[in-house]
């Protein structure tokens, strides 16, 4: 039954190598989602490839949406409004979700919601559980490493970041080395619990500030193989995974913790593609009994890209008025504020 105080948002996602489409009603319950992943492609060239993409995108586009709807059984004369990843993302990638939510807009004559894809990860926490304030947010993934700072809904202070390589793409760089598929991240998770640390790998920019880098530790670790080669050793990679997922855990959790201290916050949520790693998520849920901080990570399938998460923050968006005009346009970069 559709209640007229209720909101409902129809979402776009297409940052990546996802098509995706949600319907959310007031921020938090779920109504219909459709995720058409293209991995399976994108893994036959070790990665993504932006043009493949984008072309992909066009061909799932309409299909997407017309299940998501039909899921629902509701129509776009139910929506309130179109809530869309603007960005950052793959350029050709978020252009299709971009024009695809201007056009229906422009049809159904529907507000548009612009939606920063780090705001959306975070807003997947809501659909879990509604979130508190003020909280920190760490958003880890394959293009973000991001520490936000919020003090109310749809606020957002970032308060550091990574410098060069995000800590998702520091994984898949490292699984490279290690020779495992794309997507790498999940394999070096998996190596490091069957591991043990053994090799002298460097805390990646352990200094007072907020920000992260993870290019040092991927060198270190194309240097170590390589010097151990050219000595005739082999490598363990069981370990070589370990000693390098406990060095990025190491410093995910000194300045998230630290965080969470200086701006005396006892609420804390982690998002993003890498939010699904074991390792991480363990030390996390451990050091968050021992300091009396409330957790909340996504289950695995809200981790990774969907459009779920993108009405979510949709919602709060269109209660502030964030509206976006026909002239939208989408943007590979851009700061979250």
């Amino acid at each position: 039954m559709i209640v007229m105080n209720d909101k409902y948002i129809l979402a776009i996602e297409s940052s990546c190598d996802e098509t995706s489409a949600s319907i959310i009603k007031n921020g938090h319950e779920e109504i219909a989602t459709v995720v058409l992943s293209q991995m399976d492609t994108h893994a036959n060239y070790g990665g993504v490839v932006p043009e493949i993409a984008s072309r992909m995108h066009i061909e799932n586009i309409t299909m997407v949406l017309e299940e998501t709807l039909m899921k629902s059984n509701m129509t776009m004369d139910n929506m309130d409004a179109i809530a869309v990843t603007y960005g950052p993302g793959l350029i050709g990638s978020l252009l299709i979700g971009v024009e695809a939510a201007k056009t229906l807009a422009y049809i159904y004559n529907k507000p548009l919601v612009p939606i920063h894809h780090i705001a959306g990860h975070i807003y997947a926490n809501n659909l879990e559980k509604e979130m508190e304030f003020p909280l920190i947010a760490l958003v880890i993934s394959g293009g973000h490493t991001e520490l936000i700072y919020m003090k109310e809904n749809y606020n957002f202070k970032r308060i550091g970041g990574t410098l060069d390589d995000a800590v998702g793409e520091a994984y898949d760089k490292v699984a490279r080395v290690l020779n495992l598929p794309y997507p790498g991240g999940p394999l070096v998770d998996k190596l490091a619990f069957e591991g043990e640390d053994t090799y002298d790998l460097p805390i990646p920019l352990d200094d007072n500030s907020y920000n992260f880098s993870f290019s040092g530790i991927k060198s270190a670790v194309i240097n170590l193989r390589h010097n151990e080669e050219q000595r005739g050793n082999e490598i363990n990679l069981e370990n070589l995974a370990c000693s390098f997922q406990n060095r990025v855990i190491k410093i995910l959790t000194k300045k998230t913790m630290r965080a969470l201290k200086e701006y005396n916050v006892k609420n804390l949520i982690i998002a993003g593609g890498v939010a699904a790693n074991k390792g991480i998520r363990n030390e996390f849920v451990k050091l968050c009994e021992e300091n009396t901080i409330n957790l909340t990570i996504p289950p695995i399938n809200r981790c990774t890209d969907n459009a779920a998460m993108i009405g979510a923050a949709g919602y709060y968006a269109y209660k502030l008025n964030h509206f976006g005009d026909l002239n939208l346009n989408a943007k590979a970069t851009d700061e979250l504020h």
